[in-house]
């Protein structure tokens, strides 16, 4: 008998990309899943379109923009009701290759100590071309993240992108959802920490491919998202990092100063109320065993 998987699509206006990705949804071969869409406080017309086009599909709405973690633990508790092995976030201006969950469920399966799998994602307007291998890196030096853009073994990938992150439902349980104090960006690392940090495995399963479009969420350079970005930033190395406020104030130097040699007064005004706000938030902290402490790294 195959997993059961639950696929999580977040949403936020632009209903077009959402049953664009539905739409690829149903040419899956897995022979067991199931949809939720989490409405995150649309303002258009997404919630009638899906229902009316895909009435199979499952349809949450929140009734308010809970961020990108607070929307998805929406679906996450959704999938663990359901009792679901594993819980598939999508981001909805994807469309994925048929075969892109058997081959994800299969690589989770393939090692009980795996966590979390990725796919290879390209670009949508360039099918061809590699916009991600699965995740990423950290750098503490730099106080920066960065995408694999080739081919890397399974042991160097320190993330997995959340636009394509299959989570096994018994390491959710045991490290937690992902943590609402990231309202965007950032999220996918952090739980990724956490789940190597318990033991878990990352992998990318090479035969799961899927086309992503981007900026639909928030908009093609939108200045709130230069703010989002470095608050999250902020509170990821603050959280993981060996030296927080090296991370921290390194990776804001290097973007404050690409934003003053740009000249874009409105983004470096985003990214320095950003900054100050993570830097401000309190301290971080994870549960562990019921215990909540400091994230610090190992």
């Amino acid at each position: 008998m195959s997993a059961k998987v639950t696929v999580v699509l977040l949403i936020w206006n632009e209903w077009h990309h959402t049953l664009a990705c539905l739409s690829s949804l149903q040419q899956l071969d897995y022979p067991t899943f199931d949809v939720v869409v989490i409405d995150n406080g649309s303002t258009d017309d997404s919630a009638v379109r899906i229902r009316e086009t895909f009435p199979w599909v499952k349809l949450i709405e929140n009734g308010k923009n809970l961020g990108f973690s607070g929307g998805c633990n929406v679906g996450i508790k959704y999938a663990q009701q359901q009792g679901s092995d594993f819980i598939w976030l999508l981001n909805n201006d994807t469309t994925v290759d048929p075969g892109a969950l058997r081959a994800m469920v299969k690589k989770a399966q393939s090692d009980p100590r795996i966590g979390a799998v990725g796919s290879l994602i390209y670009f949508m307007d360039e099918p061809t071309r590699l916009q991600c291998w699965g995740g990423g890196y950290v750098s503490f030096w730099l106080g920066r993240s960065g995408h694999f853009l080739q081919e890397v073994e399974d042991h160097k990938v320190e993330f997995i992108t959340g636009c394509s992150l299959l989570l096994s439902r018994a390491a959710i349980n045991e490290v937690g959802p992902l943590d609402e104090g990231f309202f965007m960006y950032w999220e996918d690392a952090d739980i990724c920490f956490r789940l190597r940090r318990a033991g878990w495995l990352l992998v990318v399963a090479v035969n799961s491919k899927l086309w992503h479009k981007g900026y639909t969420s928030i908009g093609k350079g939108k200045v709130s998202s230069y703010g989002n970005f470095n608050a999250s930033a902020a509170r990821f190395f603050r959280k993981h990092a060996p030296a927080p406020l090296y991370s921290v104030w390194v990776g804001f130097a290097l973007r404050l100063g690409k934003r003053i040699v740009a000249g874009d007064r409105e983004r470096l005004r985003a990214t320095w109320n950003g900054m100050k706000q993570g830097r401000l938030m309190p301290r971080p902290v994870a549960s562990y065993g019921g215990k909540s402490v400091p994230h610090q790294r190992q």
